[in-house]
């Protein structure tokens, strides 16, 4: 692990629902330090292509996204020692709209998208210049932050993160079908781990945790015993 830099940056990335935003924010919490949900700015961009008739017969428009990202305004209002951030889309609250299964179905194309790519990996640097941050996603170790003081990648079989997916979703009131969205978990493994640009893939300096079988208070005596004496 790196001598510490002077605004300390966690990279936690890892596969789709793993837990990656609940252990960040937990950690940004317990340190005080900025969450940034960086899979959440994909979610917006595909939400826009969504209203904005920029998907045709499931496939995104990309040359129409392309064309409009500089028309994409992506802000987060709060998340400052790991309260909950709602990710404003140009100007109005999106939370809720991007982590429905019609962004989730959309969301692993439109992310491929090289484009998209250079500009949200620009945007979340930003996000760290000045400040402390711990940011979860799909390359946030291996290709956003690749000198980030601490990188975690996170595992979990795909039929327990489709049941912590499932569960999320009727907590919150929507329509969801198990197997749909087991589906969903395989079909986003495979485009995540297999696109050209920036593809899921672990660090080589990255710590392996596997939640499959963990609760987020035994995930958090875990970085502390990995990391405490980098921390102190």
């Amino acid at each position: 692990m790196r001598t510490r830099s002077k605004h300390l940056v966690i990279a936690v990335d890892g596969f789709s629902s793993c837990g990656k935003s609940t252990f960040a924010k937990r950690i940004a919490s317990e340190l005080g330090i900025l969450y940034v949900d960086s899979g959440a700015m994909y979610r917006a961009v595909t939400l826009w292509a969504i209203d904005n008739e920029s998907i045709k017969d499931g496939e995104p428009v990309s040359n129409r996204i392309i064309e409009n990202l500089d028309k994409i305004n992506i802000e987060f209002r709060g998340g400052e020692n790991g309260r909950e951030a709602q990710l404003f889309l140009n100007g109005k609250d999106s939370e809720q709209k991007i982590r429905s299964m019609e962004v989730s179905s959309m969301v692993s194309p439109v992310s491929k998208i090289p484009e998209v790519r250079y500009r949200m990996v620009e945007l979340q640097r930003n996000m760290s210049e000045n400040r402390s941050v711990v940011m979860d996603g799909r390359d946030i170790g291996s290709v956003v932050f690749p000198d980030a003081d601490i990188k975690i990648f996170m595992t979990a079989s795909p039929e327990i993160r489709a049941e912590r997916r499932f569960k999320e979703l009727k907590e919150k009131g929507q329509e969801a079908d198990f197997t749909e969205v087991f589906n969903n978990i395989n079909e986003r493994d495979h485009i995540d781990q297999n696109r050209e640009v920036s593809p899921l893939i672990k660090a080589d300096d990255a710590f392996i945790l596997d939640n499959s079988h963990m609760i987020p208070d035994e995930q958090m005596e875990w970085f502390y015993e990995t990391f405490n004496d980098f921390l102190k």
